[in-house]
């Protein structure tokens, strides 16, 4: 009898070994990634101490002084960190608002097309603009608004609706709705990758069930296709919300001018101004480290709120 455990634990040693020789490829693939974030991301926490020195440079780690809290007082103290933290709370709460359904509407049209060569077409349409960078979305986008020449506005005046040309990115109100929405068409597409993926996984039955029943199309949208991808829309949201505090300096640089510069001034720029460009590691690195833990509470914070809302959560 007490054979039996030994046995059996050789059995799966063996049977684990002889499945390992046969899908050696796929591990060896998968070191790839995992090399990439352990170099990236934990081997960068060490530097993580910059934020508590005086950090040179040229005298490295242990010729910089250690400071304790003094950089983060100096930071929340500075007016500019005030103002780009402002602008850049407003602005991603506003992209999480308005970007945040988007995807969950597109994903439902995409799924309710027939014709599979329409959608598949539509489909490549929609995800192309997430693989654009910024400076390209950016000079197209200039070249389309611009106030008297730009494609939207001639077509608008030549249709009568506008006398003068709208300075969709030249003026900060403007931009900032344009702004968003240029944003929110970027990402639209390759959002909705994921919920059509939830919504692939739906079981038929379902849908035969209400169809029997007498649902519509919209109603089976609203009683079976909404309520199976809410554990989707719920982890989503939650990350979303652990980068409401980021903000994206390709994008914010490449829509900038002197004209929007109280809106376009967020806490990337913040960094990249009163940080790297002046050559203040340390305060670079307190504003990061800053963003991160308000970004960790916020997760954590909205992943207990579905939990006592009856969802999974993320964690």
């Amino acid at each position: 009898m007490s054979d039996k455990p030994v046995v059996r634990a050789d059995l799966r040693a063996r049977k684990a070994l002889i499945y390992f020789r046969n899908n050696w490829q796929l591990y060896f693939l998968l070191l790839i990634p995992i090399t990439f974030v352990i170099v990236f991301k934990y081997a960068a926490y060490p530097g993580m101490r910059i934020a508590f020195m005086n950090y040179k440079p040229a005298k490295g780690f242990d010729g910089s002084p250690w400071v304790g809290m003094e950089t983060f007082q100096k930071v929340f103290k500075d007016k500019s960190f005030h103002t780009a933290l402002k602008n850049s709370l407003i602005f991603n709460f506003l992209d999480l608002i308005v970007g945040f359904p988007v995807p969950v509407i597109l994903a439902l049209l995409l799924n309710e097309l027939r014709f599979e060569r329409y959608k598949k077409v539509s489909q490549t349409i929609l995800y192309l603009p997430h693989f654009l960078s910024w400076p390209i979305i950016a000079s197209v986008m200039l070249t389309l608004f611009k106030p008297e020449s730009g494609l939207v506005n001639v077509a608008l005046m030549n249709a009568g609706i506008i006398e003068t040309g709208i300075p969709f990115l030249t003026e900060k109100w403007h931009w900032a709705v344009s702004y968003l929405l240029i944003g929110v068409w970027q990402n639209m597409g390759w959002g909705s990758i994921i919920y059509l993926a939830a919504i692939t996984g739906i079981d038929a039955e379902l849908y035969e069930a209400a169809t029997i029943d007498g649902a519509g199309r919209w109603r089976k949208i609203w009683n079976v296709t909404l309520p199976c991808i809410r554990g989707t829309m719920v982890t989503l949201l939650i990350m979303n919300l652990g980068r409401v505090m980021g903000s994206n300096f390709e994008r914010l640089d490449a829509f900038g001018n002197v004209q929007v510069k109280d809106f376009q001034y967020q806490l990337a720029i913040y960094i990249y101004e009163k940080g790297l460009a002046g050559g203040n590691f340390s305060r670079a690195t307190a504003v990061g480290l800053f963003q991160s833990l308000v970004g960790l509470l916020l997760v954590l914070a909205s992943d207990k709120v579905a939990k006592k809302l009856g969802e999974d959560g993320l964690l």
